[in-house]
């Protein structure tokens, strides 16, 4: 049995979809269906119920997939387990940071670094949280704070921070104001950071905003967080970012800016710490999570 076929069985099982996979796969869909059909014949069982319009997975193939996942994952994880028992003593770890975290999560970190010094010198690299999940996902990191929610059962997540959201409005607009109704804001559109910089909690937020009646969007394209607060001075948007004024994300407000806490509406960010479960329970990162619970007992809020 090649390695190959266990990875065309698991994309197939999770897209329930034959081309869909094979897009997944880089390859076409005519010979992916032939390896799976090699798998089936070498294990003597019907992994898939095929018909014109659906695929699923047979009793067996429910079976495998779990089977195949943590094989997958075992062979995966065989360069970091390498590096890990060939490095000295006292190695150098990497922990991703995304932007815009606040100081008092910092200082939790730094005091992270402190506890492990003896063992680990635990240096920070930046990311988005997208590519600092797949970072810590290929062993690259071995920790990384990430904005929630992530979808990825390799990895572990402790819910570190908390921080309350507020909308992001023109100061003139709302002058003398300390709070705003959702529904004040209708006649606004909402603007997000690109995509490539925006958390996927707030794809989710965008949604929940479109249910709550804000129908009006402006999409931003090599813009970053000093484009969106300059839409939003010029009195044509509003947007969601951090309401605590600690938050470094208020670096980037302008004069004719203003961040007002909602009154009906009460959005948050999670902040999560992020490790790959196969290397904390027994394995090589089992004290320096150990460590990170007791530095992060419960989450922060702001």
């Amino acid at each position: 049995m090649e390695m190959l076929h266990l990875r065309y069985f698991v994309a197939v099982a999770e897209e329930l979809n034959f081309s869909a996979a094979a897009r997944r796969l880089h390859m076409a869909a005519s010979p992916l269906s032939q390896r799976v059909k090699d798998l089936e014949h070498e294990l003597g069982q019907q992994l898939f119920d095929r018909s014109t319009h659906h695929v699923t997975l047979t009793p067996a193939g429910s079976a495998l997939l779990p089977i195949a996942r943590d094989i997958l994952e075992q062979v995966g994880s065989i360069p970091w387990r390498l590096r890990e028992a060939t490095k000295p003593r006292r190695g150098t770890l990497f922990l991703g940071m995304p932007a815009g975290v606040h100081p008092d999560l910092r200082a939790r970190v730094n005091e992270l670094a402190r506890r492990c010094a003896d063992r680990y010198e635990l240096k920070r690299w930046p990311g988005t949280s997208a590519d600092l999940v797949a970072a810590v996902h290929d062993g690259k990191l071995a920790l990384s704070l990430v904005r929630l929610p992530i979808a990825d059962p390799a990895l572990d997540v402790l819910t570190v921070m908390s921080e309350r959201l507020g909308a992001v409005v023109p100061a003139d607009r709302f002058a003398g104001r300390d709070s705003v109704a959702l529904a004040e804001l209708s006649e606004f559109a909402y603007v997000a950071s690109p995509g490539e910089t925006t958390p996927a909690y707030f794809e989710q937020l965008d949604h929940q905003l479109t249910t709550l009646g804000i129908r009006k969007r402006i999409r931003l394209t090599n813009m970053g967080y000093g484009g969106v607060t300059e839409i939003i001075s010029s009195e044509k948007a509003f947007s969601v970012s951090m309401l605590d004024e600690r938050s470094p994300m208020h670096g980037y407000r302008l004069d004719n800016v203003a961040v007002l806490p909602f009154t009906d509406f009460h959005p948050q960010l999670d902040t999560g710490l992020i490790w790959r479960a196969d290397r904390a329970d027994g394995g090589d990162l089992d004290e320096l999570v150990e460590t990170a619970r007791d530095v992060f007992p419960e989450p922060l809020a702001h």
